[in-house]
């Protein structure tokens, strides 16, 4: 399958969730804390914001402190943005990116009606943030960057929009061992994270490549409730994990 196919593939996909024509099935609050966001946390979500579409809790790593500016990329309808608009209070912002203008319609739409002011949505490819140089202290982003078929590209823009000494907190699918051949050319794979994911090695690799120091990267096993909902009866399990990645410029 080529880049502009699996791009058409992601890009459909999105389009779905945004219509509401893919949805989380069964208990989302269940789903949510798999992916390790507490009680607390969910209190400060709102309801329409949580699509069940991450693998982690990147606000949980990278700790967004009051007064900082926060970056989210792929922010969907705004999850993981509002849950760290409330780490930086009133004197902080996040900026949540996205390439779909109907999750920015819809986080924009939340943010006005829930008071989340110091929240702004922009359109744009994580390949190119649309976001100044070293503008940023924390970059955060849940399950997004393996759908790039361009990841160094990403990697370097992250580099250029943090601040000296920024950091990153990013949750993504990782490969434990190579997928079979009828699994990564499964369309519907690649817009659930897997079919572009690759090993914890590449990752560092492309990471130290764009200039990140002190990497971190630990793994833990997608949970059942992931594999039942995105796996689509692939048996994608046992080739994949879900890495937390902390890094500083």
């Amino acid at each position: 399958m080529d880049k502009n196919e699996i791009k058409k593939n992601i890009n459909e996909f999105y389009d779905n969730v945004a219509k509401e024509e893919i949805i989380v099935e069964g208990d989302i609050d269940q789903l949510n804390k798999s992916l390790g966001y507490s009680e607390d946390d969910l209190k400060h979500i709102p309801r329409e914001a949580q699509l069940g579409l991450g693998c982690g809790n990147p606000k949980e790593k990278g700790k967004p402190q009051l007064g900082e500016v926060v970056g989210d990329l792929g922010s969907g309808r705004g999850m993981d943005a509002f849950l760290a608009s409330k780490c930086v209070g009133d004197s902080g912002l996040v900026i949540g990116i996205d390439n779909n203008y109907k999750m920015l319609e819809k986080a924009r739409e939340i943010a006005e009606k829930k008071g989340f002011h110091n929240t702004e949505f922009r359109l744009g490819e994580i390949e190119y943030i649309p976001i100044g140089d070293n503008t940023l202290d924390l970059l955060m982003s849940n399950c997004v960057i393996n759908l790039s078929t361009h990841k160094q590209q990403v990697y370097n823009e992250i580099y250029r929009v943090l601040k000296p000494k920024g950091r990153i907190s990013l949750s993504d699918i990782v490969l434990k061992e190579s997928l079979p051949d009828e699994i990564r050319n499964d369309p519907k794979v690649h817009g659930t994270w897997v079919g572009g994911a690759i090993s914890l090695e590449e990752i560092r690799n492309l990471l130290e490549n764009a200039g990140f120091k002190d990497i971190e990267i630990e793994l833990s096993e997608v949970t059942d409730e992931y594999a039942r909902k995105w796996g689509y009866g692939l048996g994608i399990k046992q080739y994949i994990g879900n890495a937390d990645i902390i890094g500083y410029k």
